[in-house]
């Protein structure tokens, strides 16, 4: 199977004031050092799909935060679909950062709606990320997009578990609508807190929310196995959000703590 790294593993984030971010040429050596062959870009500007190259990796994610709910904006403008091999949307606010969200109403619920039908009729390789501080979070609304609109989805474990959807149910409800996984694992406890409204994303995630995978609390076993069992044959983006105080720490042994994890499992 396909497994690939993420810029966000080694704290790089499009979040302004998130934490210290690594340059490329470090995250792009240590991804090459253990043993990966793809990545996604991250945040606008960060890679280019020269330097990728130049370390031997291949790009097959985008992440792309794109207002939908707006009546008076058109998203399509904005998406470029020959960036990556796979555009992975997020539901943006129009605000930065991923504390807080406004509610939708009928007229943004069906903006919203039909702009991920046209989307997903305009570009080939697209998918929607449920995630949390973003328009589309809770199970309620990721069942909304399945029932209302046909685009396919990115299965992120963690973000899928804090918002209040189990990823392997969704992996059997829906296996066709899976076109593209992160690979989380979270701490139960404090997801728990981000779901009630008592501690903010930002916050969770400094405090370690994110764990390597099999040291949280969502079922990296069962998923992978599910995946299997549906035929998943897309990548795998090992993600595990950080927040970084400085050039000395050291993300990339959590990374290699979860690619061993995922090897173990089958995956890789």
């Amino acid at each position: 199977m396909k497994v690939a790294g993420a810029p966000i593993s080694w704290g790089v984030c499009e979040v302004p004031g998130w934490g210290y971010q690594l340059p490329a040429d470090r995250v792009l050596s240590e991804m090459r050092e253990l043993g990966l062959t793809a990545t996604e870009l991250g945040p606008d500007g960060f890679l280019t799909q020269a330097k990728i190259e130049e370390y031997g990796l291949r790009n097959v994610g985008a992440f792309v935060p794109v207002v939908l709910h707006d009546p008076g904006h058109d998203p399509l403008a904005e998406l470029s679909p020959d960036v990556s091999e796979m555009l992975v949307l997020a539901a943006a606010t129009g605000t930065d950062g991923y504390d807080l969200r406004p509610e939708l109403g009928a007229e943004g619920w069906a903006t919203l709606l039909a702009n991920l039908d046209r989307i997903a009729a305009a570009v080939p390789n697209v998918c929607l990320h449920p995630h949390v501080g973003t328009m589309i979070e809770t199970r309620e609304e990721v069942e909304r997009v399945l029932q209302g609109s046909s685009i396919p989805l990115c299965l992120d474990t963690g973000h899928l578990l804090i918002g209040g959807t189990d990823p392997a149910e969704l992996v059997r409800a829906v296996p066709g609508r899976i076109a593209h996984v992160h690979m989380k694992d979270v701490d139960g406890l404090l997801a728990g807190l981000v779901r009630k409204g008592e501690l903010t994303y930002t916050r969770a995630v400094g405090r370690g929310m994110y764990r390597p995978l099999g040291q949280g609390d969502v079922d990296v076993t069962a998923i992978v196995h599910e995946l299997g069992r549906a035929g998943y044959q897309g990548w795998y983006v090992m993600e595990q959000d950080v927040i970084l105080s400085g050039p000395r720490d050291q993300p990339v042994d959590d990374v290699r703590r979860s690619l061993a994890y995922l090897d173990g499992v089958g995956v890789g």
